[in-house]
């Protein structure tokens, strides 16, 4: 998925956690006598262990068949997999649902509850270059990593296979214990998200989807939500992504070549990777970090005071040194605080350069001239900011500074996305993290992405967040990887990652 992850966190119980949050959880439940049946429950659970090998393999299998988007691979493979995965969970109605782009997924269980969760998958995964990996990215090899446990490495391993196969895993158990889940549940899945997601709402706005969805009194992404300190954070929203090429070509600006030329001719004839360079360099100011698009900042909403609390009493649970060690620095923008730098992290939107793509980049040099440079380019949004309006805003900026002829081609990207603290589902996986004896993080804004804004934005207007015990790093990078069984016990292996979406279930029944 297009999440970036935030850094580390500190997990020093703080007053406010302690007092809003565990009130707010007892609002849903009272505890864990109120869930349904405890000796079912219990059965369920001791199903977790026995199909432990089964859950693994599974993950194994699933990874050995990756959908790329970008690529075009294992379509409609990937999405027959997904649809098979789905019945074997149980759900009782699995559907198809055909779009411009790849399929998407659309599954019910109707246990005649009174509460119905909607889950969000994605079965599509991430590009790879087997070259960069320890191991073959298809084959799902466990291995020891000292200090973390057994960890499975593939492609697609935790981002976001592995937490699905968690709740999916969780439904099994649920079969073979012969209970029934306390809630319904509806599945919406798509094969696309890892390019943006063009063709989400057309999956979700599907009359019957639609008409589920509105059932629903929230949705979940299955993740595995824990750090290595065993922390976890709840997530009350995240950033919108615009994901953009920007392209200057001799065709299209009408000076320097249509095709590539020799390097001596720079003398002479204009260079459209230089007016690439140049075009690129106005969408920031001197700092070559704040945007400078005219408007950019205009729609950015400024946190509520619930929210700015909210972050001032997690900010002191965060580690800065260990945020440091993940991302391999050393200082923060401009030099500014721990405290100033997440504040930012939450509140800014952004504009980021991914790659830059033009003429010869292989081994030793050609001396070329190119007539055409690309950039790949990803633009964070907050509330009240839109895609749409944004894309604009770039496109009128260039054109102004007299790059009207580059073209601004957007491939993918959807709005930010919100979630009331005081709503059911975050109570209940708030109380759910309790039951686990994890005290979760309560954060206003992930800095990463998601199309959450098809459930939260209206018309359906539905809670929204990220859930799951267990760990894994490496998404969209070599050596991705997701614990299988964990060497601390702060922190979830996968039985424990199953073991977290029954409890959910059961504290939403």
């Amino acid at each position: 998925m297009t999440m970036c992850p935030d850094t580390p966190r500190d997990v020093t119980r703080r007053d406010f956690l302690q007092t809003s949050m565990t009130g707010a959880a007892a609002l849903a439940v009272t505890g864990p006598e109120s869930f349904l049946a405890p000796g079912d429950q219990d059965a369920v659970a001791a199903e977790i262990a026995k199909q432990h090998d089964a859950t693994v393999q599974m993950l194994r299998e699933w990874i050995a068949l990756p959908s790329i988007a970008a690529e075009n691979r294992n379509y409609p493979q990937g999405a027959d997999y997904m649809a098979r995965l789905a019945r074997d969970a149980g759900f009782s109605r699995v559907d198809l649902i055909q779009t411009k782009g790849k399929p998407g997924v659309f599954a019910t269980l109707d246990n005649g509850a009174a509460t119905t969760l909607a889950l969000y998958f994605m079965y599509d995964v991430k590009q790879f270059d087997p070259s960069e990996w320890s191991a073959p990215p298809l084959e799902g090899r466990i291995v020891d990593r000292p200090g973390v446990g057994k960890i499975m490495i593939g492609r697609g391993a935790t981002n976001t296979k592995g937490p699905q196969v968690a709740c999916l895993a969780a439904m099994r158990a649920f079969k073979a214990a012969g209970r029934k889940i306390p809630i319904n549940l509806v599945l919406v899945c798509e094969g696309e998200e890892e390019i943006g997601s063009p063709n989400f709402s057309a999956v979700v706005f599907k009359p019957e989807l639609e008409a589920a969805l509105r059932k629903s009194i929230g949705i979940i992404i299955p993740l595995g939500n824990q750090e290595l300190d065993g922390s976890v954070q709840v997530n009350l929203g995240s950033k919108g992504i615009i994901e953009l090429e920007i392209v200057s070509s001799g065709t299209k600006w009408g000076r320097g070549p249509t095709l590539d030329v020799h390097s001596s001719y720079e003398a002479q004839i204009d260079s459209p990777a230089w007016h690439l360079v140049q075009a690129l360099h106005t969408l920031v100011g001197p700092d070559g970090h704040t945007p400078a698009v005219e408007g950019f900042f205009d729609k950015v909403r400024p946190l509520s005071p619930q929210l700015k609390e909210i972050l001032e009493q997690a900010v002191p649970r965060r580690n800065e040194a260990a945020a440091k060690k993940a991302l391999s620095v050393s200082r923060w923008y401009g030099d500014e605080s721990w405290h100033d730098s997440l504040v930012r992290l939450v509140t800014q939107p952004t504009i980021n350069i991914e790659g830059l793509v033009g003429g010869y980049t292989g081994p030793g040099g050609k001396t070329i001239l190119p007539n055409r440079a690309t950039a790949k380019i990803d633009v964070r949004l907050v509330p009240d900011m839109t895609a749409k309006e944004t894309l604009e805003l770039i496109r009128k900026h260039l054109a102004k500074r007299g790059f009207a002829d580059v073209e601004v081609n957007m491939t993918g990207g959807y709005d930010p996305t919100e979630t009331p603290a005081d709503s059911k589902l975050v109570k209940a996986m708030v109380t759910t993290y309790h039951k686990a004896g994890v005290d979760p993080l309560l954060w206003p804004r992930l800095a990463g992405s998601w199309p959450g804004v098809t459930f939260t934005g209206p018309p359906l207007k539905l809670p929204a967040g990220q859930f799951g015990l267990g760990h894994g790093a490496g998404a969209h990078a070599p050596d991705e990887y997701w614990l299988i069984e964990s060497a601390n016990p702060k922190v979830a292996g996968m039985d424990g990652a199953v073991r977290s979406f029954v409890d959910l279930f059961y504290a939403l029944a």
